[in-house]
């Protein structure tokens, strides 16, 4: 596996200065520099600047991300987990070829030194030469000597060209999104690598690291949902929920795909939490303690905790809905009443 997965981790200044050398007085001199080089904190420049505007218009051109997002100064106002390491990917990136620059090869056995600043469990450096030879890859030095221009992600992309170019553009840096079908993984994962372009002496290299969307953005189809049926005609597939992910994000309630035959209907039933429901397609009668509300398309009702309700078709097509309880939806949290 040529790339490792990513998860968010700042490394403080004091860690670099201590780790990031082998103890020359001269290496920790070239670290407080770099990291007291402005452009350290350059603001994010986006999944898609001026390295993937710059790419000629051949094959590999649909395998960058069109429309464009937001231009790198409204991405850099980002808050979340993930806009933070994106932007530590490219501060470190950065800050590896600014080293790289003036160190040359002498830089690379510090790359791939177990749990330094460029190989642990929170971050992995790779380094390439322009022409696609992996040179530095420290959590899997068995790749290092092999050519990487032809490979390609999990849907067939062009990655190992994508990364060159992006290298060799104006700008000479630039993100790459692909999907990253990884060893022992049955599903690939949507990835985003981060390359730049170092020289010394003549001869050029590309930087890069990357992270997995996947720990930050959770995307599901409903045909990739099974339904359940449970006592009372309960038809529905839990499209999102706590006890159904298996990365940790902080998420409280789940949401549900219902759908009642036409003719059919739920039975009375009471879930201890608040209940909200937004109609997709079809009509009926939703039941709240005994007070009936007609459903329709479009439509979003909120039922009270503790309430006792029962949804009727009423209508010649399916009745389908979303339900959205907050905490997640537990037999241990719903009484069905027969």
């Amino acid at each position: 596996m040529y790339f490792i997965k990513i998860i968010c981790g700042m490394l403080a200044a004091a860690l670099i200065l201590g780790i990031l050398t082998c103890g020359a007085y001269d290496d920790r001199a070239a670290v407080v520099k770099e990291l007291e080089n402005k452009t350290v904190n350059e603001p994010a420049s986006g999944m898609a600047g001026k390295a993937m505007a710059a790419v000629d218009n051949t094959g590999t051109e649909q395998a960058l991300m069109n429309p464009a997002p937001p231009d790198s100064l409204i991405l850099a106002k980002g808050e979340s987990e993930m806009a933070s390491e994106r932007i530590e990917i490219e501060n470190k990136v950065r800050a590896t070829v600014r080293l790289l620059n003036s160190q040359g090869e002498q830089l690379f056995p510090k790359l791939v030194e177990a749990k330094s600043p460029w190989n642990n469990s929170d971050f992995c450096i790779f380094v390439w030469t322009i022409n696609g030879t992996q040179v530095v890859s420290p959590q899997d030095r068995g790749s290092e000597g092999k050519e990487m221009k032809g490979l390609l992600d999990a849907d067939g992309k062009p990655i190992g060209e994508l990364f060159i170019e992006a290298a060799l553009s104006e700008s000479g840096e630039g993100w790459i999104d692909y999907n990253w079908q990884g060893s022992g993984s049955s599903d690939p994962s949507r990835s985003l690598s981060f390359v730049k372009k170092a020289s010394f002496e003549g001869r050029d290299y590309i930087v890069g690291s990357n992270f997995y969307v996947d720990d930050y953005i959770i995307c599901r189809k409903l045909s990739e949902c099974s339904y359940i049926e449970e006592p009372g005609n309960f038809h529905l597939a839990e499209l999102l929920g706590p006890e159904n992910l298996d990365n940790e994000i902080d998420l409280n309630y789940s949401i549900a795909h219902s759908i009642v035959e036409a003719g059919e209907s739920i039975a009375p039933h009471m879930i201890k939490n608040p209940e909200v429901q937004y109609i997709l397609e079809g009509e009926g009668i939703l039941y709240i303690d005994g007070v009936p509300v007609e459903l329709h398309r479009d439509q979003i009702i909120y039922v009270p905790a503790g309430a006792v309700q029962s949804t009727f078709n009423t209508g010649s097509t399916t009745l389908k809905f979303l339900a959205i309880n907050q905490p997640g939806w537990s037999e241990e949290n719903t009484i069905v009443f027969k």
